[in-house]
């Protein structure tokens, strides 16, 4: 019977893990396919209240700010898409050398670690945007360059418990060297925990995009991302203009809410205890 409610329970969380990842996937394409149209202006509607024609309202140039969201909210999930991998291909490559090429290895990635997360995150990722030019590329660079690091820990960590293992050890012994034995024997126990890592990734790169954006520094006034509709919004607040930072910011929340969750259901559905719990 315990059986039986374990695999009941598994199956309704995949099917909620499908229904989140379905919904992201509409907002990514949706603003994809809307990108044109976020940047209509209309002057004869400037400013409207949510109202049925316009769901979350319009701005000071008449543009439709559900459309205007949608369109931010994709290109941050494709910003997200991008720097979560790339952090990812960084975190496996220093955590598997730092457990596999010797201690000299392991004290260099580790100093490297440290260095990076020794910097308060917000400021070394406006200094790497900002010196990689900004725009998009800027942040591109800064959020795959200050991402890895705890990943690159745990994965560190897994490759240590994996060299411990016998059939590690007779490989060693076969000759067969160490980054060979890394990518063949040790990367399939990996991946389970670099996918689920790649998708935690997600909502801390699309929060860091969306700050550093709302500061300055990252994507240019000219996109509809997220950062540069709440920056705008900010000055128009006072005047009662609610509707200009309220969606868009709970949207927001919303995507970082669901990669939150599809990691959180991903690393439940890759250990089978938890299904119990």
């Amino acid at each position: 019977m315990g059986w039986f409610t374990a695999w009941n329970r598994r199956k309704t969380l995949f099917v909620f893990l499908i229904m989140a990842a379905l919904m992201l996937a509409a907002i990514t394409i949706g603003g994809r396919v809307l990108e044109n149209e976020a940047m209509v202006t209309d002057f004869s509607r400037k400013n409207l209240a949510p109202c049925p024609a316009y769901p979350f309202g319009t701005d000071w140039m008449g543009r439709d700010m559900f459309v205007r969201t949608i369109t931010g909210l994709s290109l941050s999930i494709r910003i997200g898409l991008l720097t979560a991998a790339v952090s990812a291909v960084i975190a496996c490559f220093m955590g598997t050398a730092a457990a596999c090429l010797g201690k000299a290895a392991d004290g260099l990635v580790g100093i490297i670690i440290d260095l990076v997360m020794g910097i308060p995150h917000i400021l070394l990722l406006i200094l790497i945007s900002f010196a990689a030019g900004k725009g998009f590329w800027g942040v591109m660079v800064g959020i795959s360059l200050t991402h890895w690091t705890s990943l690159a820990r745990l994965l560190r960590a897994e490759v240590m418990q994996l060299k411990e293992r016998q059939y590690i050890k007779i490989a060693g012994k076969l000759g067969m060297g160490k980054m060979q034995i890394a990518w063949k024997h040790m990367m399939p126990h990996l991946l389970p925990q670099l996918l689920v890592g790649v998708v935690l990734l997600f909502p801390h790169a699309i929060l860091h995009e969306a700050s550093i954006t709302f500061l300055g520094f990252g994507l240019s006034p000219e996109q509809p991302a997220i950062g540069v509709i709440l920056s705008e919004s900010m000055k128009y607040l006072t005047m009662g203009k609610w509707w200009l930072a309220l969606f868009p910011g709970l949207l927001l929340v919303l995507v970082v809410a669901l990669f939150h969750f599809i990691g959180d259901t991903m690393m439940t559905l890759i250990n089978p205890n938890k299904a119990h719990m």
